[in-house]
């Protein structure tokens, strides 16, 4: 008889011990499943957590120019960068604020005077990158932050109480002067935000007062301030501290070695993408203990099976039949129940397996979905996506291909006894 019938004929005749098998490798199974799906969650997880998250680099340089800036910005690594270029302008159309406390030695310098240039003007690229927008203490309260695809564009944020004061909207437009007097620039207004610095009690120059504060892109502090303003700062953002080794090599070929600060921060990185990462290593680890613990289960449980068919054996020996047949029965046994296995794994973890992977990788979560902090240390703007599990075809590959494995190990090292029985033997001992 053929042994792949036998085997057939071998499971129906022992149902209860077919379906103990069956749920076994059910088990075995879905723990395979789970530990690929909560690796492959984490692992997309953990890539979206760095283009949102990632490291942020601050550079500075003496001289440094937006140029340099936008060069290094292009590199592979980084995710988004933001040079900052502070310069002053005038007024021309509208007011800017003054100080309330006279200035000392002139009684009515605070209100009778017009300072020159008493706006300070940040050159940016991207607002969101700028530590008070991110963190939450500077927020927009109309309209929108300057983007990078306002490069080119005479555009700008202004503080909430120069907007209060003039009268002054979103889509409106003001008139700003250049340092030098010589030229005077349109401005739309494409935002209002509120700084939470209150007017200083002492006198300050117009230019130091919170509300004279104006973000416009590079391009447009470069035609208001002089042909020597320069970069104060520029920070760029990458996916990992690792990293930073990487862009810190290229800022010195481009820079020049020793002559820039290169100021890592990665503590919103380590504080919600080290335990994403965790996660996934706790999950391969998973595959490996459950696939290694499952081939020895089921390599015992062949092997009692082996001694309880000791006088089945004998017969089928006597018969002629090929010991490597008696292990081949064994082995499909083994895969007719694997199979099916995979299949209601499969299905299981299409119905749990977002749950299971919320519970894991979701905690972290449930803050900024009510409106929080993710952590203390991290931006509250900038949450983690929620983890997406999916029950792929490649995943239940993986699974097939180990469960199978796991039946061709758990019956061949058994089998090898097989291969040294005799049936005068075995017969004997039977009876």
């Amino acid at each position: 008889m053929n042994f792949v019938k036998r085997a057939g004929m071998n499971l129906g005749a022992r149902k209860s011990r077919t379906a103990g098998l069956l749920g076994i490798f059910f088990v075995i199974c879905t723990l395979l499943l789970g530990g690929f799906l909560l690796q492959g969650a984490a692992a997309r997880q953990e890539a979206d957590a760095q283009r949102t998250i990632g490291v942020d680099v601050t550079v500075k340089k003496k001289g440094l120019t937006p140029a340099l800036a936008d060069r290094l910005g292009s590199s592979h690594l980084v995710h988004r960068y933001n040079p900052e270029l502070p310069v002053r302008a005038g007024t021309r159309g509208f007011t800017p604020l003054t100080s309330g406390v006279p200035e000392p030695g002139d009684a009515g310098a605070g209100t009778g005077k017009k300072a020159q240039s008493p706006l300070a003007v940040h050159g940016l690229r991207d607002s969101g990158m700028l530590l008070p927008f991110s963190y939450g203490s500077m927020k927009v309260t109309a309209g929108r932050g300057i983007a990078p695809e306002d490069a080119g564009r005479h555009v700008a944020m202004i503080e909430q109480r120069l907007a209060d004061k003039n009268g002054l909207q979103v889509g409106n437009t003001v008139q700003a002067q250049s340092a030098d007097g010589k030229r005077t620039v349109p401005l739309k207004i494409v935002g209002i935000f509120q700084d939470p610095a209150q007017d200083p009690t002492v006198w300050k120059p117009p230019h130091e007062l919170p509300g004279n504060t104006l973000y416009v892109p590079v391009d447009t502090a470069r035609t208001l301030g002089s042909s020597t303003a320069k970069v104060s700062e520029a920070v760029f953002r990458i996916g990992s501290p690792e990293q930073a080794k990487q862009l810190h090599a290229e800022a010195e070929r481009l820079l020049g070695k020793g002559t820039f600060d290169f100021r890592v921060n990665d503590k919103a990185y380590r504080d919600q993408v080290r335990p994403i990462q965790q996660v996934g290593t706790f999950a391969g680890l998973i595959v490996w203990v459950i696939a290694l613990a499952g081939a020895l289960i089921l390599g015992l449980i062949v092997m009692l099976q082996i001694r309880e068919r000791r006088g089945e054996l004998g017969v089928l020996l006597a018969m002629g039949e090929k010991k490597w047949k008696l292990i081949g029965q064994h082995a499909v046994e083994i895969a007719a129940v694997a199979l099916p296995a995979v299949a209601l794994a499969a299905l299981a973890g299409s119905l749990a397996g977002q749950s299971a992977g919320d519970a894991l990788l979701g905690g972290k979560n449930d803050d900024a979905k009510n409106g929080t902090p993710v952590t203390a240390a991290g931006p509250p703007d900038v949450a983690i996506a929620p983890p997406t599990v999916r029950v792929e075809p490649a995943t239940v590959g993986k699974v097939a291909g180990i469960g199978l494995g796991i039946s061709l190990v758990s019956t061949v090292v058994p089998g090898i006894g097989i291969l040294r029985l005799h049936p005068r033997s075995i017969l004997a001992d039977t009876e």
